[in-house]
């Protein structure tokens, strides 16, 4: 074989060759190839660790009637395995500078669509419609930029899209604090929010090594399985989680006293004996509480007429 027939085969692979993206030497070559500079404001990171990738995959728990929906792609690594595990994959890609990559090297891959687009910006239900009408259910797998990691996935639980898991690769702090059980230092607001909605396992740790260019901290996979209902019956979400975050406003302080700026000085004596009626110790702090004891409290605000527009703003 001659240097010039190399030379275009080795293109031609860099184009197509499947499950090869996530090698150093291939994502250094991609981005030669395309004259591609990332963007620290995007939180652009490529996985270069194909056994990372294998266990994102296998945690989705995908097969041909299931559909992948996968936001920041960035090269297409991940991409390529959701390819080869589900039925469907849809990409939402923010950089438009990735997207001709994006469509070159997943050229071969008939039932991936790559869309450009702000996540945080796009009709998901109508996403949804376009791209699954035709699987038996929806995962979220992604490696998401440690800047929108929150909003993102607040976003994806608050609009009750029909998920079943949601995987993704983020800060290793931030997956901690998402799967922390009341007492501990990581347990917060964020802990409340996403155990209301899913079920948390952290699948695996992730070097920042295994990353071009390499960020500052290490990262984690964790698993967020969707509940069929809730974990606590409230008869208002939006004041259930107003409850939570005033009990989490200073964590130095006890729940009587972060609960007391919530509801107003005058109500403090009420709410002590509300509290108390709830087996609720008043100088506990909010990092004790469970999920139920939350949903006690605000059931009984609630009962006392101290709802969302009862209570101090």
């Amino acid at each position: 074989m001659s240097d010039h027939d190399q030379n275009e085969q080795s293109k031609a692979a860099v184009k197509s060759a499947p499950f090869e993206v996530a090698t150093p030497k291939r994502t250094k070559e991609i981005i030669a190839k395309y004259g591609f500079s990332f963007k620290k404001s995007l939180g652009q990171n490529f996985l270069i660790d194909q056994n990372i990738l294998n266990n994102i995959v296998a945690a989705a728990e995908l097969d041909e009637t299931k559909g992948a929906l996968e936001i920041g792609p960035g090269i297409g690594a991940l991409t390529q395995r959701l390819a080869q595990a589900a039925g469907k994959v849809a990409a939402v890609e923010i950089d438009n500078r990735l997207i001709p990559i994006l469509k070159d090297i997943l050229a071969e891959e008939q039932h991936t669509t790559v869309i450009h687009g702000d996540v945080l910006k796009l009709d998901l239900k109508q996403l949804f419609e376009e791209q699954f009408a035709d699987v038996t259910g929806v995962s979220v797998v992604a490696n998401l930029p440690y800047y929108v990691t929150t909003p993102i996935l607040m976003k994806l639980l608050e609009e009750k899209l029909p998920l079943e898991h949601i995987v993704v690769m983020i800060q290793k702090e931030v997956a901690e604090r998402m799967a922390a059980k009341p007492g501990g230092k990581e347990y917060g607001s964020l802990s409340v929010a996403v155990q209301y909605y899913c079920v948390p396992k952290l699948v695996c740790t992730v070097p920042h090594t295994v990353f071009i260019p390499q960020p500052n901290v290490d990262s984690a996979v964790i698993k967020l399985s969707l509940r069929d209902k809730p974990a606590v019956d409230v008869p208002d979400e939006e004041h259930f989680f107003r409850v939570v975050q005033a009990s989490f406003a200073q964590r130095r302080k006890t729940l009587a006293n972060n609960l007391t700026a919530f509801v107003g000085k005058e109500r403090r004596e009420a709410l002590t004996e509300m509290l108390l009626k709830n087996e609720i110790d008043p100088i506990r702090r909010g990092e004790t509480l469970s999920l139920e004891e939350f949903a006690r409290i605000s059931r009984s605000m609630l009962e006392a007429g101290w709802g969302a527009q009862a209570v101090k703003s």
